[in-house]
């Protein structure tokens, strides 16, 4: 039997006094992402109806997407959002037809066409990203300088491991 002086504990069972575990302190970060995540798709819900009554979140996805990439190729939208290309092609036709969004050919090869915002498309994104924004003003308003920028580099420090696995940071 070795003496456990010896042996180094397992990383995630270290806890000091009055400490949660390592476990259990992922396990509360989880439940906190989980109804961060939830939120933020009744977020994107109420943002997308914002933009039209009848948008679907996913169609307000594409919106930011657009907004931040400026004209991109379908196939590619499609990879940015990790999300079909019939699906993609479904929403796409949805704002092209509320004047959203536009198809031009693409310059770099002609046979290919490249999907824009529309100028009313930029100004009712611009609307409702300000709405967002002030949202979080108001939530985070109480929060000190300090804090805020922590809470943003341990934010940066996990889209940092899910970029690793191929997540790419196009939205919003």
């Amino acid at each position: 039997m070795s003496n456990p002086r010896d042996t180094a504990p397992e990383p995630a069972l270290v806890s000091g006094p009055g400490d949660a575990s390592a476990e259990e302190a992922l396990a509360a970060v989880e439940r906190q992402l989980s109804m961060l995540w939830r939120r933020a798709r009744s977020m994107s819900q109420q943002l997308s109806r914002q933009v039209h009554p009848e948008m679907e979140p996913a169609a307000y996805g594409l919106l930011s997407v657009l907004r931040t990439r400026g004209p991109i190729r379908l196939t590619e939208l499609a990879s940015s959002i990790g999300v079909g290309k019939p699906s993609v092609s479904r929403q796409v036709a949805f704002l092209e037809g509320l004047g959203l969004v536009a198809k031009e050919a693409d310059p770099l090869d002609g046979r290919a066409q490249a999907i824009s915002l529309t100028a009313k498309g930029e100004e009712k994104m611009h609307l409702v990203q300000d709405a967002r924004r002030e949202v979080f003003r108001e939530r985070l308003a109480e929060w000190p300088a300090g804090e805020l920028e922590d809470f943003a580099r341990y934010m940066a420090k996990l889209n940092a491991s899910y970029e690793r696995d191929g997540f790419r940071d196009e939205i919003m």
